[in-house]
């Protein structure tokens, strides 16, 4: 197939599931087209050596990438990120009406930021068959100002019951999508998967073990964003109940991170710790210095509907988990006996699960890490995963435009 594939990231920036996909699809024969932004995140300046122009294509065998300008002025206020939505859909869609207009089947990485412009060709490409892999349905309080957000959630409501095939990321997240008014038939679970080629099972170096380890206590590690989505004042105030039996290790950075230092130096909580964002290819000998992974999210609706990319690096590195987390994230912990998991938002539930986790011996959290890596690689593998989207894009390329298929 002639396959087109839509997303506002792409690499060298860290978006691993469309490029990976992109590879793949290559691989196994199909002919790739992707359309999509140049290289600005997460600082929102455009990478250096890298310069915003209007024709900008790059080739291989099968795979080709054109990337249009889109506005990333560095600011991170509503106004700048609603700002950086339109632009690269004017972009898109004066690129994309030629660029992707021979192709079969529109595969769309699915964002807040990508909803205009896929939109916006929707209408340019007319019947071309569509199938959205839904990352997020939450465009998040202020995330492009109060107008903003309305426009972004009114059209992704739009461009949802367009689509011919609608991927979702987590069991819980199709039950949103359905709320929407997209058809049972048209919605299916794809897990995300992650970089197997980085992360999978390793031994933890000196220098790892040296950063993450202090003394022979239990490690929770929790490795990315410390954002408010994550809560990670619950896992502080958990911890600090347990200074004597744990250490707690935040690795990454985030708009909250002024507040959760504050709140462990106020606590006096000298066993959490703060290391700087380390780069994907150092995680996991952090993950293997470490007895345990924290996933952490808050307990909004939004949130019980996704699996955050942390549990299938964790799961591929076979490091054991523990979720203070609710939906589908707890559930797949528990169903894969990967961990522990207590509800969201409740620091005393969250350090009775550190207090246990520093009870369990050594080789039952191996065994724990053994079970989450099996489940990773029957549920959520590169592999599976490509089968599955290369399916649905298989079936609507065929089928879209039939008689009872009709948007």
């Amino acid at each position: 197939m002639r396959v087109g594939i839509l997303s506002y990231h792409f690499p060298p920036e860290p978006a691993f599931i469309p490029g990976s996909l992109a590879e793949e699809l290559a691989r196994r024969g199909h002919e790739v087209r992707v359309l999509t932004g140049f290289p600005d995140y997460p600082g929102g300046h455009v990478y250096p050596g890298w310069r915003q122009r209007w024709r900008h294509l790059t080739r291989s065998e099968r795979l080709t990438v054109r990337r249009v300008p889109r506005y990333a002025g560095g600011d991170a206020s509503p106004a700048a990120r609603l700002a950086g939505y339109l632009s690269f859909a004017g972009s898109a869609a004066l690129a994309g009406r030629r660029y992707l207009a021979d192709v079969d089947v529109l595969y769309v990485f699915q964002f807040p930021a990508t909803t205009f412009a896929t939109a916006g060709l929707l209408r340019l490409l007319g019947r071309v068959p569509t199938v959205l892999h839904v990352q997020d349905l939450w465009t998040g309080e202020g995330a492009a100002g109060e107008v903003g957000q309305g426009r972004v959630a009114t059209t992704m409501r739009r461009v949802l019951r367009d689509a011919d095939a609608v991927a979702v990321t987590a069991p819980s997240m199709r039950d949103l999508v359905l709320a929407d008014g997209v058809a049972a038939d048209r919605v299916h679970t794809v897990l995300n998967w992650t970089d197997e080629r980085i992360f999978q099972p390793v031994r933890p170096g000196r220098e790892a073990w040296g950063l993450v380890r202090r003394d022979a206590r239990c490690v929770v590690m929790h490795a990315g964003t410390i954002g408010v989505r994550q809560g990670l004042e619950t896992a502080v105030r958990a911890a600090a109940a347990l200074d004597d039996r744990m250490d707690l290790v935040l690795v990454g950075s985030g708009a909250q991170e002024r507040q959760v230092r504050g709140l462990a130096a106020d606590l006096g909580a000298d066993n959490v710790r703060f290391l700087q964002r380390r780069s994907p290819t150092d995680m996991p000998e952090l993950y293997a210095a470490a007895d345990y992974q924290l996933v952490a999210l808050r307990d909004l609706p939004e949130l019980h509907g996704t699996v955050p990319s942390k549990v299938q690096s964790a799961l591929a590195c076979a490091a054991p988990l523990v979720a203070s987390a609710g939906g589908d994230t707890a559930a797949l912990v528990e169903r894969a006996r990967a961990g522990l998991s207590c509800p969201p938002e409740d620091w005393a539930a969250l350090a009775d699960r550190f207090w246990l986790a520093t009870t369990i011996p050594p080789p039952a959290r191996v065994e724990m890490g053994r079970r989450g890596r099996e489940t990773y690689l029957r549920e959520m593998s590169l592999g599976a995963g490509v089968d599955r989207i290369e399916t649905l894009l298989t079936h609507v390329a065929a089928t879209a435009g039939r008689p009872g298929r009709s948007r």
